[in-house]
């Protein structure tokens, strides 16, 4: 059997097998590939119907050969083929760089502007078109999303499907005003946690793949607590079936960041202990080293853990970005907010702050060395469709600010950025290398909510610097001129300006 596939593209290998028993826990099919540079031996999964698949993401243009073996046939089967040149948009999977930073595996560079849609692809074909349609004409390129089915406020309905065989429980009942105190137990739900339901996984994999090709990543929330179906509360001997299951399966998608749960301190059922077993399945089970993170409702999990590769926070505080430079100096790795409160107008505090405020977070997160993210929970008369969790179409004012502020990144000497040491608590971004730092000048000052008609610069004597003021907000970029020595910058006086200064 020979085959061409992309680098970084998926080879799948498909062959029919036992169906006695249970085929997702009675029998094993396992791959080993080996190219010149390159020797991987990858666990697969079973996809229903008879059907048993492998599948493996391949890093180097060589030819490949492969043997597929396991107890799910008395066969074993071979073949090769040929790894050619990625395509334009195929940078490989995303790794931490620089410490605090993050790029792709062809080295470009990678900065994380995401968005959160817990359960956008269990939604309806036309919410989720709608919704992959809204994410190509932005600038996210990462989308944080569960496996499984959420159950909280705005989220009573069922979803299209379920990741296990058998029934829910009876959700009609439940309502916005009762929803604190219903007892889902009461209801009963039906499940085999042994006995996964293929048709699940697979929509899932359709809505990675099509992430991919917009260029975003996937970043994959495993457990959550907001359940009512009993997901949130299998035995840990469930919790590893699923994790291997879901590895198997979506590892060779090159766009995969796992999380291995949305506000890890609500998961009563779960100790930290649990927790760190878990992410040892996930990197024994994942071959290419994912991505990983742990993300808190109110305390931190230990983020000096070394399967963490990097900070995903939720404010703690009303200041929590303040603290960006901080956390980066303990913790050592990139920070990343993957929720610092959403725009929106709910009744929750977390979901109702202005377009200004969160894209002043996102600033100030950037500009101390660190990464934001966007979420958007907005009320729209009777549709109770929220992007926060279903996707759909955006309705708020930041997130054409925040691709503004990306392109303003993207301009930045590559490495990314880190705070200066503040004077005065005077904010301003400069290149994490220092060698680009000092070569470029490059310096971004952001003033947030102060607003200074003028302000005085002083760098050398002996340069001359290109500047530039920049409205946030408004997103305009006015050339301010060139300066040497000591100068005097006219500002606007008003909120939400940046000032960006560069080396002639």
């Amino acid at each position: 059997m020979v085959g061409k596939i992309e680098k970084w593209g998926i080879f799948e290998y498909s062959a029919k097998g036992k169906t006695e028993g249970n085929p997702f826990t009675d029998y094993s099919i396992s791959a080993h590939f080996e190219s010149k540079s390159e020797d991987k031996t990858v666990s697969g999964f079973y996809d229903g119907g008879g059907n048993y698949k492998v599948r493996f993401m391949p890093s180097f243009e060589e030819t490949y050969r492969f043997t597929v073996y396991g107890s799910f046939s008395e066969e074993t089967f071979s073949g090769e083929f040929t790894v050619m040149p990625p395509s334009e948009n195929n940078h490989g999977p995303v790794c931490v760089y620089n410490k605090y930073h993050f790029k792709y595996a062809d080295d470009t560079m990678y900065y994380p502007f995401g968005t959160t849609c817990y359960v956008w692809e269990l939604q309806s074909d036309e919410l989720i078109s709608k919704t992959l349609e809204t994410l190509k004409n932005s600038s996210f390129n990462k989308i944080r999303f569960c496996v499984f089915p959420k159950h909280y406020d705005y989220n009573f309905g069922e979803p299209r499907s379920y990741p296990y065989e058998g029934t829910p429980v009876d959700s009609s009942a439940i309502t916005d005003e009762n929803f604190w105190g219903y007892d889902a137990k009461s209801k009963g739900n039906n499940w085999n946690f042994e006995r996964f339901n293929p048709i699940h996984f697979q929509h899932i994999e359709y809505c990675i793949s099509e992430l991919q090709k917009l260029g975003i990543e996937a970043d994959i929330i495993l457990f959550h607590p907001y359940d009512r179906w009993g997901f949130s509360t299998m035995t840990p001997e469930q919790n590893e079936l699923y994790l291997r299951y879901v590895t198997a399966r979506f590892s060779a998608y090159r766009n995969i960041w796992w999380a291995l749960a949305n506000e890890y301190d609500i998961l009563k059922h779960k100790s930290v202990e649990d927790w760190d077993r878990y992410a040892e399945i996930i990197m024994e089970s994942d071959p290419y080293g994912h991505l990983r993170s742990i993300h808190n409702c109110v305390p931190f999990f230990d983020h000096k853990k070394p399967w963490i590769t990097h900070c995903s926070i939720q404010k703690q505080e009303l200041c929590s970005v303040e603290h960006t430079d901080e956390w980066r100096n303990e913790y050592k790795k990139p920070i990343v907010f993957d929720e610092m409160t959403y725009e929106g107008n709910i009744q929750y505090g977390w979901g109702n702050i202005t377009g200004k405020e969160l894209v002043r977070r996102f600033w100030e997160a950037v500009c101390r060395g660190g990464y934001g993210g966007h979420g958007e929970t907005y009320l729209d008369g009777n549709d109770k469709i929220l992007w926060w969790s279903h996707g759909g179409a955006l309705k708020g004012e930041s997130p054409s600010r925040i691709a503004f502020l990306r392109k303003i990144i993207e301009e930045a000497p590559i490495g990314g950025l880190k705070m200066q040491p503040p004077s005065w608590g005077d904010l301003c971004a400069i290149p994490e290398d220092d060698e680009a730092a000092e070569k470029t000048g490059y310096r971004l000052f952001y003033f947030g909510i102060k607003r200074p008609v003028f302000y005085n610069y002083h760098f050398d004597d002996e340069n001359i610097y290109h500047v530039e003021v920049i409205d946030t907000w408004n997103m305009t970029i006015k050339n301010a001129g060139e300066f040497k020595g000591r100068f005097r910058l006219e500002l606007p006086g008003r909120e939400f300006i940046a000032v960006r200064v560069r080396k002639v």
